[in-house]
C-alpha cells in the first residue's frame, strides 16, 4: 500500500497535513496553516523536496532523541519527523519520508 497526505482542520481553524507511509504510519508532521491552500503548496513542497538528501537535517532533540526537520530550496521547514529511540530508526524514517513523499494521495479530512 502506498503513502498519502492527510489533511485536518484543527479546533483553532487552521490546517494541518501529515505524511503517513504504506502502513499508517504518519512519518512527517506539517506546520500549521491559516488557510487550505496554503497547505495544500505545503503538500507540493514536500512532493518536491523529498526526494532530494540535501533538504534533510538530522537533529537530536532536548531529550537526546533522534529526529530529522524536512527543508524546502528557501531553507524553511516543511515537516518534522517524531522522535526515535535510535539513528538507525530515523535514517529508516527518512528512507521513507523520500518513499512516499512524491505520492500524489490526499485523504482530505478538513
Amino acid at each position: 500500500m502506498a503513502g498519502k497526505y492527510v489533511i485536518k482542520k484543527q479546533a483553532n481553524g487552521q490546517y494541518h497535513f501529515t505524511l503517513k507511509a504504506g502502513n499508517g504510519e504518519t512519518i512527517l508532521s506539517s506546520e500549521s496553516y491559516t488557510a487550505k491552500p496554503s497547505c495544500e503548496k505545503g503538500i507540493e513542497s514536500v512532493r518536491t523536496n523529498s526526494p532530494d538528501e540535501a533538504r534533510y537535517e538530522r537533529r537530536t532533540s532536548s531529550t537526546s532523541k533522534p529526529y530529522f526537520v524536512l527543508k524546502a530550496g528557501n531553507h524553511e521547514i516543511i515537516g518534522s519527523s517524531e522522535l526515535y529511540n535510535s539513528d538507525a530508526a530515523r535514517e529508516n524514517g527518512i528512507a521513507s519520508v523520500k518513499l512516499n513523499g512524491p505520492t500524489t494521495t490526499v485523504d482530505d479530512q478538513s
